[in-house]
């Protein structure tokens, strides 16, 4: 079923992958795109569906700021989609950090996320309804250079949706989380040579406005899904019992 109720909540709706998706999910339902630059906010209107655009001046590292953001959004319509894409990344070797701008990436990568996440939950919590998707990345795994505080903060954001999923998985199943890693962009935070964010924004917004339960932590790569892994015992035992693993969904 896909989500066409209530209004979609973007973080980082400025520009790059934030704004694609925004224009992406504004064909389908109302959306306040949050972010620091009111500007480049209202760029993004022009490029979405006539009305569906509504620009929210916040900065997400700042609590209160995330908070009032979303207060505000909730007097546009019932929030039914938060997409957590606001994300930092500064490029500096961990010498050249000090502790105040390490813990600034964080604040907006890992912070950011669970200040507007807390914020939506009290409504979608009242209704048992909801749709979160968490922009996520695979940087923790394989840092690269000059990228601690950004592979810290986002391994961290993905530890935060599956501890999201622990508490809430079972009880609310009509809440669906899950984490989505767009690919390599083209964007300022990307690579030159990468996938244009508007190609990447088609999966994520087709992901986004999907609303199933059984998407609940589960973690895509663009428009694939990434099996979870399988112990050694589990996958002898399919073979034993000649049972096939669940195929991976694709968005294509």
């Amino acid at each position: 079923m896909n989500l066409t109720d209530g209004i979609a909540v973007i973080t980082g709706a400025s520009g790059g992958l934030g704004r694609a998706l925004a224009v992406e999910i504004s064909q389908h339902m109302p959306v306040a795109g949050i972010a620091r630059n009111l500007a480049a906010l209202d760029e993004t209107m022009g490029l979405c569906k006539a009305g569906n655009f509504h620009s929210v001046d916040a900065d997400v590292s700042n609590i209160n700021s995330a908070l009032h953001a979303i207060d505000n959004a909730s007097n546009i319509g019932t929030i039914t989609l938060l997409v957590n894409n606001a994300a930092a990344y500064p490029r500096r070797d961990f010498p050249e950090e000090t502790a105040e701008s390490f813990m600034a990436t964080v604040n907006t990568n890992l912070g950011g996320t669970v200040a507007c996440t807390r914020a939506v939950l009290d409504g979608m919590l009242e209704t048992g309804f909801g749709r979160i998707m968490n922009v996520s990345t695979f940087a923790d795994i394989a840092p690269l250079p000059a990228s601690s505080a950004y592979a810290v903060s986002k391994g961290a954001q993905r530890i935060f949706s599956r501890a999201l999923v622990a508490d809430l998985g079972d009880r609310f199943p009509n809440i669906v989380i899950n984490d989505w890693m767009p690919g390599m962009l083209a964007t300022q935070m990307g690579i030159p040579d990468g996938l244009p964010p508007e190609t990447s924004a088609k999966w994520g917004a087709k992901l986004a406005l999907w609303h199933d339960p059984s998407l609940t932590g589960t973690v895509w790569e663009m428009g694939q899904e990434i099996p979870p892994a399988r112990s050694l015992k589990r996958r002898i035992a399919d073979k034993v019992l000649m049972r096939k693993s669940p195929a991976a969904r694709s968005l294509d």
